[in-house]
């Protein structure tokens, strides 16, 4: 590999670890206005494991109590059925 090819990749592979550790930094800042809402989620459209299911993706019903998927907090109230707590 040449010179040339090696300070473009060095280059190209510092701007990606950049501009990870920035959205890492912004995702961080925006779980703080994030909650989990309960009681809105679709069949297999969880965020994370329930009482009766393993992993996300994995709820077996729709608008299952204890499934949940993570919003904008104040949202959650606003819909029908939506709890910021487990039913």
């Amino acid at each position: 590999m040449s010179k040339k090819n090696t300070v473009a990749m060095a280059a190209v592979g510092s701007l990606m670890a950049l501009g990870m550790s920035m959205a890492s930094t912004g995702a961080i800042a925006a779980e703080k206005d994030m909650e989990k809402c309960f009681g809105v989620v679709k069949a297999g459209k969880n965020d994370c494991a329930t009482a009766t299911s393993s992993c996300a993706g994995t709820s077996t019903e729709d608008a299952q109590k204890d499934a949940f998927v993570v919003m904008p907090a104040g949202l959650c109230d606003k819909l029908p059925g939506g709890s910021t707590e487990a039913g």
